[in-house]
């Protein structure tokens, strides 16, 4: 990993992290019980081995 990879990747964590709570970190909608990824599971999201 180059610097610059590794700078843009922790520029990236800072900027998430600095988002409003109960919002979405890059929309910043908020957040709410009847959004459809509340039902989400990580078995939907990430390929199995």
């Amino acid at each position: 990993m180059t610097a610059k990879t590794a700078l843009m990747i922790v520029a990236l964590i800072c900027v998430a992290a600095c988002g409003e709570p109960d919002t979405y970190p890059i929309s910043g909608q908020a957040c709410s019980p009847d959004d459809p990824v509340q039902d989400l599971q990580v078995d939907m999201c990430a390929p199995t081995p």
